[in-house]
């Protein structure tokens, strides 16, 4: 797996972003180029940003029982997943908007380093080691990625 956290692997995921063009279409699933690239700032709006409401305490179990290994694990995902209710992009999104969001917020993770990361806390999964923060990160985009072909 890629390393969020190390340049040249950031400059991979920035490069591959730079591929997709406005007219991109998905290898599966529903989503458009624009709503996979707001998708995935979802992601990082969660670790930066204070825009999206922390679950319950009861929901926060069920995510650590039932889907945290599925998410921070090793396993890439496969395809055509369900995505939590949140993740769920409706309408068109401006695709230079989200794809400079996107590009902003690897970089900014890759300059802030793994120490930022090192049992910072998930709003779904509680505090998160290094590695669980770098799979998380760099399976999901590997993921959408791959479902555009880049």
């Amino acid at each position: 797996m890629q390393n969020v956290f190390l340049k040249e692997d950031c400059d991979q995921f920035v490069n591959r972003i730079n591929q997709l063009k406005p007219d991109s279409q998905p290898l599966w699933g529903k989503m458009s180029v624009d709503q996979m690239l707001a998708h995935c700032n979802v992601t990082y709006e969660m670790a930066y940003d204070n825009i999206h409401p922390k679950p319950n305490a009861f929901m926060r179990f069920l995510l650590k029982v039932l889907a945290k290994k599925a998410v921070v694990g090793d396993v890439p995902y496969s395809k055509n997943i369900k995505t939590a209710p949140q993740f769920i992009i409706k309408g068109d999104r401006d695709f230079d908007l989200e794809k400079s969001r996107l590009i902003n917020y690897v970089t900014k993770t890759q300059r802030l380093g793994e120490n930022e990361f090192e049992g910072k806390e998930s709003l779904s999964f509680g505090k998160l080691s290094i590695k669980e923060w770098n799979n998380m990160f760099a399976k999901h985009l590997d993921h959408h990625f791959s479902q555009f072909g880049v």
